[in-house]
């Protein structure tokens, strides 16, 4: 096992990265389609019809590298959560597992957002263009965004943004405290292996909320949405479990002030 002092920066350097990456995904997903980020070529005129895109190679190719892209980091997210992978990846990286999980996690979104092609010339499914529609629709979808964006930064804080990130990890282990995973009860251990993405509503809503979903908006919409519903399980058990803990936290939030100082 490595020695302290180098796992807290390993730790340290993995958080950085995902949390400069999670800016940056704020932006392609949000910034950039929402204030038009990438330029068109071409006018109206140059769109093509949907069967017409089928047999245009300069809409088919950058339509191909995109899914190649996003198949990677499918691949990527999916094959590291595994438990043969995750138990190798403990074996030999020990406490840094989740660090290393969430670094890899990035650099394969990195990749997808600096490579991503755009495909200007291709079909829309729909843009807000005439008036008053031009106007407020944008300013909808941007008012949805910034609610979206701050409901999944809460929703991180709520469950334990440190053990996501891999810090607490590091921190617990450099104390002797062991793992946090085992502090949980099996009710909770049971609803994070059902629960792998806990904003997914959140980030349909900035996935598909936009003034203008062109060719490309739509292929990472659609392939981001089946992965986010694949990878939930939730059951009534679970279900339960939330309900309860939900119940218990409103009601701690209710007590008398008086109370809560006794």
């Amino acid at each position: 096992m490595a020695p302290a002092l180098l796992l807290v920066p390993a730790a340290l350097a993995s958080f950085i990265l995902a949390f400069g990456t999670g800016v940056e995904f704020v932006r392609f997903t949000s910034l950039q389609p929402l204030l038009g980020g990438i330029p068109e070529s071409g006018g109206p005129d140059a769109r093509q019809g949907w069967l017409a895109a089928l047999q245009d190679r300069s809409i088919l190719a950058p339509l191909a590298w995109d899914l190649g892209l996003l198949l990677l980091f499918v691949g990527q997210h999916s094959l590291m959560a595994a438990e043969r992978v995750k138990a190798w990846t403990c074996r030999y990286f020990g406490v840094l597992q989740r660090s290393l999980y969430v670094a890899c996690t990035a650099l394969a979104l990195q990749l997808v957002m600096r490579y991503w092609e755009p495909v200007p010339r291709g079909p829309v499914l729909w843009e807000a263009r005439a008036e008053p529609w031009a106007t407020w629709v944008p300013l909808l979808c941007f008012v949805l965004h910034v609610i979206s964006w701050l409901l999944i930064f809460s929703i991180l804080l709520v469950f334990d943004y440190a053990e996501l990130m891999g810090l607490k990890q590091v921190y617990y282990h450099v104390l002797g405290l062991g793992e946090p995973l085992a502090l949980k009860s099996p009710r909770a251990l049971r609803l994070f292996s059902h629960l792998r993405h806990p904003v997914c509503v959140e980030l349909l809503t900035v996935l598909w909320v936009v003034p203008k979903l062109g060719t490309d908006r739509l292929l990472l919409a659609l392939l981001l949405t089946l992965y986010l519903g694949l990878a939930h399980g939730l059951d009534q058990q679970d279900l339960r479990y939330l309900r309860a803990q939900l119940q218990r936290k409103l009601h701690l939030l209710s007590r008398p002030q008086d109370e809560e100082a006794e």
